[in-house]
């Protein structure tokens, strides 16, 4: 994982807790610099989800098999796809562990 600026240094985010996030390296690679994105359906250009500001429930929800991640906000909608979160690999690393019962999180599974 990698301590990734959610609003970049460059663009005068600062190295505090609240501006600092866990992040994979490819997610965090896909992001750059980026603090918006196109919504892929509207095509207007929103701001990318804020993980310390935003809950993750308003903007995604899972598929119904678990292992996609489907926006459901214009900001959601902007994230999956300027940060690839449906990438192959990570659908394919899903699907593993809806096999062994460890996803989705407890904390968004239908129960």
């Amino acid at each position: 994982m990698h301590c990734e600026h959610i609003v970049p240094k460059s663009k005068g985010g600062m190295t505090t807790l609240k501006n600092l996030a866990l992040a994979c390296a490819w997610c965090n690679g896909y992001k750059g610099t980026q603090t918006s994105g196109r919504d892929p359906r509207t095509g207007r250009k929103v701001r990318l989800f804020h993980p310390r500001k935003d809950r993750w429930e308003r903007h995604f929800r899972w598929s119904e098999d678990g292992i996609r991640i489907i926006g459901k906000t214009s900001i959601g909608r902007a994230t999956v796809a300027a940060l690839r979160l449906n990438r192959e690999e990570l659908v394919r690393l899903r699907q593993l562990l809806v096999a062994v019962g460890e996803h989705p999180p407890k904390e968004n599974r239908k129960e």
